[in-house]
């Protein structure tokens, strides 16, 4: 939806609009907001509203506090979820800018996730391409509340892929969550129980990337606070259960021409696919080890990430072949895409897609080694069976995928300087606080036998 400062005003008086959240996302993808009241639109739409930026993680120092959200018009939305007895409230998502100097004009924070995503975007454009579509599929538990309103790990309900009710009982909830995201304008495509139990699915139409991103942290807020009212706790963390699948973000993507073509489909080849396509993949797949720490950025990330569980570990792609980190999809013309299949519901949506646009492109560009696709399950694969084939593992935990990040110049580009010092050391920072951690497994295993 298209809106001018003058439609907003409008419907800020038509809805009786009293608040006003100026929503942002850190570099650590959790979404934040500073709220207004309605008196202060002006000031909003006017690109004057101002927060301390020292208090965010992977944002400023103190000495740099003074920062300005610049709402984007377009994302302006009337919440139909929130509590509306002290009036009804709407949002802007910002962007997020440092006051010019001497009286020039702000400028764009390097460490905003959502500007980076722009500048990645910008770079596409100046390759050739229209726009870069992408398609998530984020999962997610549903977990009962204590007494005290604290989340358990106690499930309610017993179902399985696909299940109905009433074994599937949080279809209710499910429903609910679908009928608040189609109010909000989400096309809402399918939505079911996964694979584990107390494990739930909701597909939504693709977007032009940053409406995807967008999206994905409006999803994810609407999922919280309806499994709230129905007295649930609903988590994107990637693995909060052992012994059951966790959660992926599958991320389907595809480049549109200047022309509005699909630049991944080509109707002569023997699988449809482009020779743009097949670069693409070879880029992605070059740089997965390099994005892993992106994608997969918190270390309960590579509890999912391992044999068994049908989240993908072996970096390689196929047109069919589901134990591969990149798999196509059947469709072909203009839905003709790849689905990144590795990455989690814990990655910062603007800096996980970044870096998969940059890695696709530094393989158009020629720079990366072409590969085959993979016909054989890898997970029933010996080792010395996939090294045959050619095919490496994403990394196996938290401080292996900061190394390979470290290693990779391109996928640090694509996140600036500022995201990639920043993340260094709080991920440096969050593996020394787990490796120091004794946990119950180990008292478990060692406590008698040693």
């Amino acid at each position: 939806m298209r809106y001018s400062k003058e439609d907003i005003r409008r419907i800020c008086k038509e809805e009786n609009i009293k608040y006003i959240r100026m929503q942002f996302t850190d570099m650590m993808g959790m979404l934040k907001n500073v709220e207004i009241p309605i008196t202060r639109l002006e000031d909003a739409l006017n690109n004057e509203v101002m927060f301390d930026g020292s208090s965010i993680e992977g944002f400023v120092r103190i000495h740099e506090a003074d920062m300005y959200l610049h709402p984007d018009l377009d994302t302006f939305l009337v919440l139909s979820w929130e509590d509306t007895s002290y009036g009804k409230v709407a949002r802007f998502i910002c962007d997020v800018y440092r006051p010019g100097k001497n009286g020039e004009p702000d400028v764009p924070f390097e460490g905003d996730p959502r500007g980076t995503l722009k500048r990645n975007l910008e770079l596409m454009r100046k390759m050739g391409y229209k726009s870069f579509n992408v398609g998530v599929e984020p999962e997610f538990f549903l977990f009962k509340l204590d007494e005290k309103g604290n989340p358990t790990l106690e499930f309610n309900d017993h179902g399985g892929y696909f299940d109905l009710s009433p074994t599937d009982s949080a279809v209710d909830c499910r429903r609910d969550i679908v009928l608040e995201l189609t109010k909000i304008g989400f096309t809402v495509e399918a939505s079911h129980h996964e694979v584990s139990t107390g494990q739930h699915e909701i597909n939504f139409k693709f977007n032009n990337a940053l409406e995807a991103c967008d999206n994905v942290q409006t999803f994810k807020l609407v999922v919280k606070n309806v499994a709230r009212r129905h007295g649930l706790h609903a988590t994107f963390m990637p693995k909060p259960v052992e012994g059951i699948n966790g959660s992926g973000m599958h991320v389907n993507c595809s480049l549109v021409t200047t022309e509005g073509k699909n630049a991944f489909f080509d109707p002569d080849t023997k699988n449809q696919l482009s020779q743009t396509a097949n670069l693409w993949i070879d880029g992605i797949l070059a740089h997965a080890k390099g994005f892993c720490l992106i994608t997969n950025p918190i270390v309960n990330s590579y509890k999912r990430i391992v044999p068994g569980y049908e989240a993908p570990c072996y970096i390689s792609w196929s047109d069919s072949n589901r134990s591969t980190m990149i798999r196509i999809p059947a469709s072909r013309g203009m839905k003709t895409r790849t689905e990144v299949r590795s990455v989690d519901v814990a990655a910062n949506p603007y800096l996980a897609v970044s870096a998969i646009l940059a890695a696709g492109l530094d393989g158009i560009k020629g720079n990366c080694k072409k590969t085959a696709p993979i016909y054989d399950n890898l997970y029933h694969c010996t080792d010395e069976e996939r090294k045959n084939l050619g095919v490496d593992t994403l990394p196996a935990n938290l401080k292996e995928a900061i190394d390979e990040f470290n290693k990779d110049n391109l996928i640090k580009e694509s996140m600036g300087e500022h995201i990639t010092s920043k993340m260094i050391e709080a991920k440096n920072r969050e593996w020394d606080e787990y490796r120091k951690y004794v946990t119950k497994w180990e008292i478990d295993r060692y406590i008698n036998r040693y």
